[in-house]
């Protein structure tokens, strides 16, 4: 065998740390934006846990956002979108994971009322009921889910079941209610 040995973590660690010039800190932040969109403290996390001094960190992350690459108020945005598509949350488990992804309270509440007029802009003034925005995500989350429903013969496990699968997706418990009660309402009318 050829007798090379391999870096450890620690020592790539310590290796990253003696680094002074601060291009290789971005071009590190921008291979790591690569992939997808992420929020700034993703981007802080990942190259300070990687070695890289605080000082060149903060000095890619300013210049990221300044080339437009880094934008929490952008990321929370798609991030919204992107679950409201793929796998509708409430408005509690979106702020909790944009919380987790080191977006700021502040943008997380900017985005969720973003989200929220997006909703209710859309409505027509002939259509006074309206769904919220997590309404209507909850909706789409139980249509995802009728036929797993509808094979639950007691009207009342269907219910039950409904505002649990509602509740685990971080949806206020209002909606759980009235939603799982006209899952209800609509399955004894099918059968």
């Amino acid at each position: 065998m050829t007798g090379r040995r391999r870096e450890s973590f620690a020592e790539r660690r310590a290796a990253k740390a003696e680094i002074d010039d601060p291009a290789v800190v971005l071009e590190a932040g921008a291979r790591f934006l690569e992939a997808r969109a992420r929020s700034i403290g993703e981007v802080r996390r990942r190259l300070t846990s990687a070695g890289y001094r605080a000082d060149l960190v903060e000095g890619a992350i300013v210049r990221l956002t300044e080339l437009g690459m880094l934008d929490d108020a952008a990321f929370a945005r798609a991030w919204m979108e992107s679950r409201d598509r793929a796998r509708p949350r409430g408005e509690r488990a979106l702020a909790d994971e944009l919380r987790v992804r080191g977006v700021d309270r502040t943008v997380i509440v900017e985005a969720l009322d973003e989200r929220r007029e997006a909703t209710s802009s859309t409505a027509t003034d002939l259509d006074e009921e309206t769904p919220s925005a997590d309404e209507a995500a909850a909706e789409r989350l139980l249509e995802r889910n009728a036929r797993t429903l509808a094979r639950v013969a007691d009207p009342r496990a269907r219910r039950q079941r409904a505002y649990a699968l509602l509740a685990r997706n971080g949806f206020d418990p209002g909606v759980c209610a009235a939603l799982s009660a006209r899952v209800v309402a609509a399955g004894d009318e099918g059968a």
